[in-house]
C-alpha cells in the first residue's frame, strides 16, 4: 500500500439488505455512512433480475463524483480474480447466471476507476488491520447476515487463497441437518436448494426456523417471551436480543439451532487447519446478537470439541472465537483498502505472485 495515497475514494457496501455508501481516506477513514435498501428479488418481486441488476449500477453510479475511485465490497459469490459475480441468493433469488458487475459499471461511469472484492474479503482486510490479529498466523473471518460466507488468509504471505472459479468459503451453500424436539427440520435456502446451511443459520433462515419453532411447539412458544414480543408488535430481532437477554429458554432453543451448523464448520474448519489461530464472525446476525451468538457457538463446541485435543488441552478454543463488534472488520473501510491496493500495484500480477491485496497484511 502507497501510504501517500490519500485521494479520497468512494466505498460501497452492498449486502442482500442494505447498500451503504461513504467517502473513506486511509489518513481520515469514514466520512458520513449513507445507506438504502438493496434492490432484491424479496423487495422488488415484480422485476426481473437483468432489472434488478440495473437498479443496483444506477444506484451505485449516483454518488460517485467525476473521475473518482470506487472501492466495493460485494455480498455475493464472485471470482476474486476478475470480478465477475456468479451467484447472490439474497440479491437474486436463485439465478445463477453470471454478471460482470465492473464492466457494467464501467459503462456506465467510463471516467471512474472501479474496484471490486467480496464482502467478506473486505471485511477481513479490515481486521487484519487491527492489534487484534496482528499476531495470527491463519483468520478465518465468517460473516452471518443475510447470507453466510467466510474466508481465511494466511498473513505470512498475506493470500487469501481461491479456488479454479476464484472462489473461497461459500460455507452458507454447504448441506446442513437441523433438528427442533427430535425431528429434522426441512428448509430450503434463497439460491433454491433444500438443507444448505444458510437455509437455517442466517438471517431470513433463523426466522423461518423460528416459524418452525412456533409450530412444533405452540403453547411454549405463546408463553414465551420471545413470543410474546413479536405478538406485541416488536421485529424479530429486537425480540430475540430482549429475550435472550432475560434468560428465555425458548430463544436459547432456537439460537443453538441456528447455530449449529456453524459450530460444525468451526469444528472442521480447526480440524483441518490446526493454524487457524483467530475465527471471528460479522454480519447482522453475529454481531446484532453480540455475546449470546458467541456463546451459543462455544457451547456446541464445548459439549462436541475436538477428538483428543479437547482432552488434552482443555484450553483449546479460549482466544480463538471473536465476535466482532460494530464497525471492527466494516467491508466499507475494507473496500478503501482494497481500491488503494490495486492502484498502487502494478497493472498486472504476474502468475504465481501473491495479489496486492497480500499487500495489505505486511504493513
Amino acid at each position: 500500500m502507497c501510504d501517500a495515497y490519500e485521494r479520497p475514494i468512494t466505498v460501497f457496501d452492498i449486502g442482500g439488505t442494505h447498500l451503504r455508501w461513504a467517502r473513506w481516506t486511509s489518513a481520515q477513514g469514514l466520512g458520513v455512512v449513507q445507506r438504502t435498501p438493496s434492490p432484491s428479488f424479496l423487495r422488488t418481486p415484480q422485476a426481473t433480475v437483468a432489472e434488478l441488476q440495473g437498479m443496483l449500477v444506477r444506484t451505485m453510479t449516483g454518488p460517485v463524483p467525476p473521475s473518482g475511485i470506487v472501492g466495493i465490497s460485494f455480498g455475493a459469490a464472485l471470482d476474486g480474480r476478475t470480478g465477475t459475480v456468479y451467484a447472490s441468493a439474497p440479491l437474486w433469488g436463485g439465478h445463477a447466471g453470471s454478471f460482470d458487475l465492473l464492466a457494467a459499471l464501467r459503462t456506465a461511469r467510463p471516467d471512474a476507476r472501479w474496484h471490486l472484492v467480496n464482502d467478506v474479503t473486505a471485511a477481513l482486510l479490515h481486521l487484519m488491520s487491527a492489534p487484534l490479529a496482528r499476531d495470527c498466523r491463519k483468520v478465518l473471518l465468517a460473516t452471518v447476515s443475510t447470507g453466510i460466507a467466510c474466508r481465511t488468509i494466511d498473513r505470512r504471505t498475506g493470500e487469501i487463497a481461491v479456488d479454479a472459479c476464484g472462489l473461497q468459503g461459500e460455507i452458507g451453500h454447504l448441506p446442513a441437518a437441523v433438528a427442533v424436539d427430535g425431528e429434522p427440520v426441512d428448509l430450503t435456502c434463497d439460491c433454491g436448494a433444500p438443507g444448505h446451511v444458510a437455509a437455517f443459520s442466517s438471517g431470513p433462515g433463523l426466522h423461518r426456523l423460528a416459524g418452525v419453532m412456533a409450530a412444533r411447539r405452540p403453547r411454549e412458544w405463546a408463553a414465551s417471551g420471545l413470543g410474546r414480543r413479536l405478538v406485541a408488535g416488536t421485529s424479530f430481532e429486537q425480540a430475540l436480543t430482549a429475550a435472550l437477554d432475560d434468560g428465555d429458554p425458548t430463544a436459547g432453543d432456537l439460537l443453538a439451532a441456528a447455530t449449529g451448523p456453524v459450530a460444525d464448520i468451526v469444528r472442521t474448519a480447526l480440524c483441518l487447519d490446526p493454524a487457524l489461530d483467530l475465527i471471528a464472525f460479522t454480519g447482522g446476525v453475529a454481531v446484532g446478537l453480540g455475546h449470546h451468538y458467541g456463546r451459543a457457538l462455544a457451547a456446541h463446541l464445548t459439549r462436541e470439541g475436538l477428538y483428543l485435543t479437547s482432552r488434552h488441552f482443555p484450553g483449546w478454543l479460549d482466544d480463538r472465537l471473536l465476535v466482532c463488534e460494530p464497525g471492527e472488520a466494516d467491508g466499507l473501510v475494507g473496500a478503501g483498502l482494497a481500491a488503494v491496493a490495486a492502484e498502487s500495484a502494478p497493472e498486472s500480477t504476474p502468475p504465481g505472485q501473491p495479489s496486492p491485496l497480500g499487500k495489505m497484511v505486511h504493513r
